[in-house]
């Protein structure tokens, strides 16, 4: 098994303006997910990210506060997920709760180095 990382790019909530109802059902979709992988065994963790970012840059380590104009996509979240293969990981990511307002799922191999 290896480990791989998906990383949930999307819509910001906040900005969508869903309802406190529409707000408690996205999560429940959001948990039902989570505890379907950890049933499983496959989900060794993750969390959502705040949409606030900082940023350094640079040899001279300048600091800038998002969100940039340069990016269009918010980073929302990842899980880390054990599995045979990418491919495996795309089966996984099927249930990704949040397709329906646009989003995306990164699906990157964990690098593991040797010591």
């Amino acid at each position: 098994m290896k480990d791989f990382m998906m990383i949930f790019i999307g819509a910001d909530y906040q900005e969508l303006g869903l309802s406190p109802e529409q707000l408690q059902e996205r999560m429940g979709k959001w948990f039902t997910w989570n505890e379907k992988m950890a049933a499983q065994g496959i989900v060794k963790g993750g969390d959502a990210l705040v949409p606030t970012v900082k940023r350094v840059i640079g040899k001279d380590r300048t600091v800038s506060d998002g969100p940039f104009a340069d990016s269009k996509e918010l980073i929302g979240g990842y899980y880390i997920v054990s599995a045979e293969s990418a491919a495996a990981v795309v089966e996984i990511a099927q249930d990704y709760p949040d397709y329906d307002l646009g989003g995306t799922v990164e699906i990157r191999e964990v690098m593991v180095f040797n010591k």
